[in-house]
């Protein structure tokens, strides 16, 4: 195994010398925190065990309870756990992770699923040693179910290893791993469970391979569609690990510290556990992945002798758009390709309501807005479980039973945000992206967010009806719209995609290589060309072909396009050139984070959320939940509920469609 740590062995190493450093630095009124973060985070594991020692026959003391006495807080918590041995630190983790009231899933899953045989065995002896009790034992107590028996598995530290691979036994677990989940009603969990924990990473990367081609899907949205909750978790983990544990470990590090708060235990178990193995393996992922250095994002998000400790073992900055070391790249490449082959099974969380009766309907809403007060209830159960072509067939019904304008009705009966997301749901598609686009050119500055967002997410025929249902509405064509209120590069972006006309069919292999040799060679030119020929594949091409493009770009030039896009381009430009790209490889996870963005921190972008819940309610706004959980590890179900309210809330949440 090659180690590509941050720390290594110190040469020139006196453990005595730096017991007696340790011991100046504690003595006497406080202590030089500088001079311990600095000679701990330059010794290996190995010698700080040999200071340990030393400092005991130097001093007759015992220099953790020591260093727990002088130090405090998190700072405590990092330089402590750093002189406990890797499987000592593990199992202290574990048994604070099962002890007491609550069991901390997240921790068990991220040590179990990332060890291999020696550390789990390692680490359960050590459990034993410091704790008297058995490991799996306690495990056993603290969870239960399927969740339980893959930890239970996984503890045995018996995955093989051997790197022997059979080809047909490959074929074998990957048909055997669909007839338990997919092909059937119901999951055989037991059979998930014993492939993915039991058989070796090379045999399992080829499984997974495999699978796709049989699912038509990858391994993890299979999982994500057959298990649930914490036994989901698991294995999404345990296949992640298979896949890279650096990536693994890169996404959990990101969630650890994104968003308000940290989560330092977890960033200090994983900064500490991968400083000797891979942590150039793991900076280099998140950057990959991320629109930061790990490094950037440890020095924005803590302080003081704990940042300092903890940028020593990330162990340097990372040029943003420098260029992937291998391993990084062959997963860059496989990433663009899992991308282009999961089919993924768009979900709606709204479907046409069954026994529909329009008249009913229309009578029923009457009713709600007659007389004194409104019955804002009846109005939010009527609508937001309606499909929007039941929703045009009550509007008809409403004024042909009535003789009144269903829509008039509700504006004066409804009023701020219930009215705006009632007033869209029951318009129709195109009616409501052009009311959209409207409201994002009028007034005082352009909201051009929304029009990136709305443009490169539809389709030709959505795009064409959009058209025809502004130039209906507002007299004016959306193009002359767009041409009159932004300019540049951006306005020309914006009018390439609003004619609809982009190419629909499937990849091209061998236009797709030129494409990408175009856009490596527009790299290196001025920045108006470069602009120029991004623009004429990205805003042409299907999505399916720029899948292609993406991936053989990796390959010619050994960087992402996300990463040239955020170096080379700025403004509204990049944002635009960002959208296509993340729309082409996960057009949900796009949403989730445009759902994320809109509710996160102070105030809330009523006008963001109304638009992607509205349009996406009949498409995939299952889909969309899914990735926000994923990503932001707390459902999109609980995000709305605490960052709106009201009648509001309700309705917002009826169209979320539940809790994941």
């Amino acid at each position: 195994m090659v180690f590509r740590g941050t720390i290594t062995d110190a040469p020139d190493f006196d453990p005595s010398a730096d017991a007696e450093a340790l011991y100046t630095a504690m003595k006497g009124m406080g202590s030089d925190k500088e001079a311990i973060l600095d000679l701990v985070t330059s010794r290996s594991s190995a010698q700080r065990q040999e200071v340990i020692a030393a400092y005991k026959c130097s001093f007759g003391k015992d220099l953790i309870e020591d260093l727990k006495y002088e130090l405090t807080g998190k700072f405590e918590r990092l330089i402590v756990s750093l002189m406990r041995t890797p499987a000592y630190h593990d199992a202290k983790e574990v048994h604070d992770a099962v002890k007491g009231a609550g069991t901390n899933e997240k921790c068990l899953i991220e040590i179990l699923a990332s060890r291999n045989n020696k550390q789990i065995q390692d680490m359960v002896a050590a459990y034993k040693d410091a704790y008297g009790r058995d490991m799996e034992g306690d495990i056993i107590m603290d969870t239960s179910g399927h969740f339980k028996k893959m930890l239970v598995v996984l503890m045995q530290g018996t995955r093989d290893e051997s790197g022997v691979v059979d080809a047909d036994l490959v074929e074998q677990d990957a048909q055997d791993l669909y007839s338990a989940g997919e092909e059937q009603w119901g999951t055989d969990e037991a059979k998930f469970i014993m492939i993915l924990g039991s058989r070796s990473v090379t045999h399992l990367r080829m499984v997974f391979d495999a699978y796709e081609k049989i699912a038509e899907k990858s391994i993890e949205d299979s999982i994500k569609n057959e298990l649930s909750g914490d036994f989901e978790r698991l294995m999404l983990a345990v296949v992640q690990c298979i896949r890279s544990v650096p990536m693994f470990f890169a996404k959990c590090l990101y969630k650890s510290m994104k968003g308000l708060g940290t989560v330092d235990n977890t960033l200090i178990r994983i900064m500490i556990c991968r400083s000797e193995i891979d942590m150039l393996d793991i900076r280099e992922f998140f950057r990959l992945r991320y629109e930061k250095s790990l490094y950037n994002m440890i020095k924005d998000d803590t302080s003081g002798d704990y940042k300092r400790t903890l940028l020593n073992l990330c162990g340097g900055d990372d040029d943003l758009a420098g260029e992937f070391f291998p391993e990084a790249a062959q997963l860059a490449y496989k990433m663009w390709e899992l991308s282009a082959m999961a089919k993924v099974q768009l979900r709606a969380t709204i479907h046409p309501s069954t026994n529909f009766d329009p008249a009913a309907d229309a009578q029923a809403l009457r009713k709600a807005m007659k007389g004194f007060g409104t019955d804002e209830d009846a109005i939010i159960d009527i609508v937001a479980q309606r499909s929007n072509a039941q929703r045009q067939e009550i509007r008809q019904s409403f004024k042909s039973l009535l003789g009144r304008d269903l829509m008039k009705d509700l504006k004066s009966e409804l009023s701020k945000n219930l009215e705006r997301l009632i007033i869209g749901l029951m318009m129709t598609p195109a009616d409501f992206d052009a009311k959209m686009m409207r409201k994002a050119m009028e007034g005082a500055g352009t909201d051009e967010h929304s029009l990136i967002e709305i443009l490169v997410t539809r389709n030709n025929e959505q795009i064409l009806a959009m058209n025809a249902a502004y130039q209906d509405a507002y007299k004016k064509s959306l193009e002359n719209a767009i041409q009159s209120e932004t300019s540049g590069h951006f306005c020309r972006i914006l009018v390439s995609l609003v004619q609809g006309a982009r190419e629909e069919g499937p990849e091209d292999v061998e236009r797709a290589n030129a494409d990408a040799q175009e856009l490596a060679e527009a790299c290196n030119a001025d920045s108006d060309d470069m602009e120029m020929k991004f623009m004429s594949i990205l805003c042409t091409r299907s999505f399916p072909h720029l899948r292609r493009v993406f991936q053989e770009f990796v390959r010619y030039t050994n960087k992402d396009i996300e990463q040239i896009i955020k170096k080379e381009t700025s403004g509204d430009v990049k944002n635009a050139f960002f959208a296509i790209v993340r729309s082409v490889k996960n057009q949900p996870s796009y949403f989730a984070d445009r759902l994320y963005k809109a509710m996160k921190g102070l105030g809330t972008d009523d006008r963001a959320l109304i638009r992607i819940m509205v349009s996406r309610s009949e498409v995939d706004l299952f889909n969309i939940r899914k990735e926000f959980k994923d990503t932001h590890e707390v459902s999109l179900h609980e995000f709305i509920q605490s960052d709106t309210s009201g009648d509001y809330r309700k309705t917002l949440l009826l169209l979320c469609g539940g809790e994941d």
